[in-house]
C-alpha cells in the first residue's frame, strides 16, 4: 500500500483528537435547515458513524449494499420523531459512542459480514443518531427544515464514506475502521 492512502487513513483518524465531547454540538443558531446540516458534519460522533456506513455499504462487495445507508436513514428519520416529541431513548450518547465501536470494528475486521446483521446494526445505529438529532431541534427553528438539512447531510457522509471506500484498498479501510473503533472506545472511557 503507498505512503498517500496511509496519510488518508492517519488524517482520518486525527478528527478523533479534536478536543469535543459527545454531547451536544454547538453552533446550530442558524436557520433550520443550516443547523439540520451543521449537526451531524459538526459532532465528530455523527460524521465518523456516518461515513462508516458509506464504507461497510462498499467493503468486501462486487456491488454496493445500498440497503445500510438507507436503514440508516430510514430509522435514523423514526428516531428523529421520536425525539422531537420529547421521547428520549436513554443512554442515547452511550449508544451512539457504541455505533462507532461496533462500526469501526466490522470495517477493522476488514472482511465482509451478514448483510442482514449489518442491516440491522445500521437501522439500530440510525434509530439512536436520529433520535440525537430530534431531542436538540433548536427552538424556534422549522422542523421541516431542521430535519431535510440533517438527512441531507447523513446522505452527504454516507457518500463520502462510499466514494473513499471505493478509492482505498482494504488495508486502508481497516485503518480507518481501527481508528474509528478506538475513538469510540477512547470516548466511552472519557464519559464514564
Amino acid at each position: 500500500m503507498n505512503t498517500h492512502k496511509i496519510r488518508h487513513a492517519l488524517l482520518l483518524a486525527s478528527f478523533g483528537l479534536l478536543p469535543s465531547v459527545a454531547f451536544a454540538h454547538p453552533g446550530h443558531d442558524t436557520s433550520g435547515m443550516l443547523s439540520g446540516m451543521l449537526h451531524p458534519l459538526l459532532g465528530w460522533d455523527h460524521l465518523l458513524a456516518m461515513v462508516a456506513v458509506g464504507m461497510l455499504a462498499v467493503m468486501g462487495r462486487n456491488k454496493p449494499a445500498w440497503q445500510l445507508p438507507l436503514a440508516f436513514v430510514g430509522f435514523m428519520l423514526i428516531g428523529a420523531l421520536f425525539g422531537m416529541n420529547g421521547l428520549a431513548i436513554p443512554a442515547v450518547e452511550s449508544g451512539i459512542l457504541l455505533s462507532l465501536v461496533v462500526l469501526g470494528g466490522l470495517l477493522a475486521l476488514g472482511r465482509t459480514s451478514s448483510l442482514w446483521v449489518l442491516t440491522v446494526c445500521c437501522a439500530l445505529f440510525g434509530t439512536l443518531h436520529g433520535n440525537a438529532h430530534g431531542i436538540e431541534l433548536p427552538a424556534g427553528k422549522g422542523a421541516v427544515s431542521y430535519v431535510i438539512g440533517f438527512t441531507l447531510a447523513t446522505i452527504a457522509l454516507h457518500t463520502a464514506g462510499y466514494v473513499v471506500a471505493t478509492k482505498w484498498q482494504t488495508i486502508a479501510l481497516r485503518i480507518s475502521g481501527v481508528a474509528i473503533a478506538s475513538i469510540g472506545v477512547v470516548a466511552i472511557i472519557s464519559a464514564v
